[in-house]
């Protein structure tokens, strides 16, 4: 079999959602899409979809000009190429007891350590982004520490990598949400695939009025690997969710807006635990008063 990707970067976040929205909706639908920020500090962000064959390009030139996108770079992968892919960009990644892995690698898993299996082409976060090896990191901090979160929250979920991992801690309540539809359905395969489903309530919502996280709080815990302006925008809201000594797991920041994230959050009732920096990213743990 034959895959085919289609690649286009433009500014903004927003932009880069609308544009793979976009995407989906054309005729022939791609069987992944991946919508992630280009991680050199320029706003740009990358839409990536992936095809079982040709898309039409046409359709994906008009698209990009309409949304103010480059336009999409179309190419075809063998299947030994996209196969040896896959398993380059999946070698295990350990955070603590946490190990993020491919179905390729799920035998090697050792028996006292947690697998999460994550398949690359479900690509929206698979532990090796230092971002999401930060969120892990700062869970393993507070298992150590003895917490236990009932309810835990994951904003932005992405592959669903973080609400299994504390699922998969606690065997307790989770919610996770992503704008994108197409997350939505990668963090229920994952939540499936990984046994850890009855324990996950997975969402498509915007923000965090939505009913199913706000008629399962207050929670424990709430991961919210984003960007740093939208937490800025979501502290408030992230205050309300979060129960009283109950902690925020924030990512998605460079290390020089981590300071200003803080001080917005600070203004809300937390206060910094700690502060993890990897690979350029920083992720702050904060306790609420």
């Amino acid at each position: 079999m034959t895959t085919w990707t289609a690649l286009t970067t433009l500014p903004g976040e927003a932009a880069a959602y609308a544009l793979g929205e976009d995407v989906e909706a054309l005729d022939l639908e791609p069987t992944a899409l991946a919508v992630l920020e280009v991680e050199d500090g320029s706003g740009l962000w990358e839409v990536g979809a992936y095809y079982e064959e040709k898309p039409d390009e046409v359709a994906l030139a008009l698209l990009a000009a309409a949304h103010g996108a480059r336009p999409f770079a179309v190419s075809k992968l063998d299947e030994t190429d996209w196969v040896a892919q896959v398993r380059r960009e999946l070698s295990p990644v350990e955070a603590g007891r946490f190990v993020v892995h491919g179905g390729h690698d799920a035998a090697d898993i050792p028996i006292n350590k947690v697998g999460l299996e994550i398949e690359a082409a479900m690509a929206f976060g698979t532990g090796h982004h230092g971002t999401t090896r930060g969120c892990l990191l700062a869970l393993e901090r507070l298992l150590k520490e003895g917490l236990v979160s009932r309810r835990t929250l994951d904003v932005g979920c992405g592959t669903g990598v973080l609400g299994m991992a504390a699922a998969a801690a606690w065997r307790s309540v989770v919610v996770a949400t992503d704008i994108d539809p197409v997350a939505v359905r990668t963090a229920r395969a994952n939540a499936i695939a990984n046994g850890l489903s009855p324990w996950m309530r997975i969402a498509r919502a915007d923000g965090l009025r939505a009913p199913v996280i706000r008629n399962a709080g207050p929670y424990g815990l709430v991961f919210a690997n984003i960007l740093a302006n939208p937490l800025k925008r979501l502290a408030p809201q992230i205050s309300e969710v979060t129960a009283p000594g109950g902690y925020a797991v924030l990512s998605g920041l460079l290390h020089d807006q981590a300071r200003g994230v803080e001080v917005m959050f600070a203004g809300h009732g937390f206060q910094r635990v700690d502060r993890i920096r990897l690979e350029g990213w920083t992720t702050l743990l904060l306790l609420k008063g």
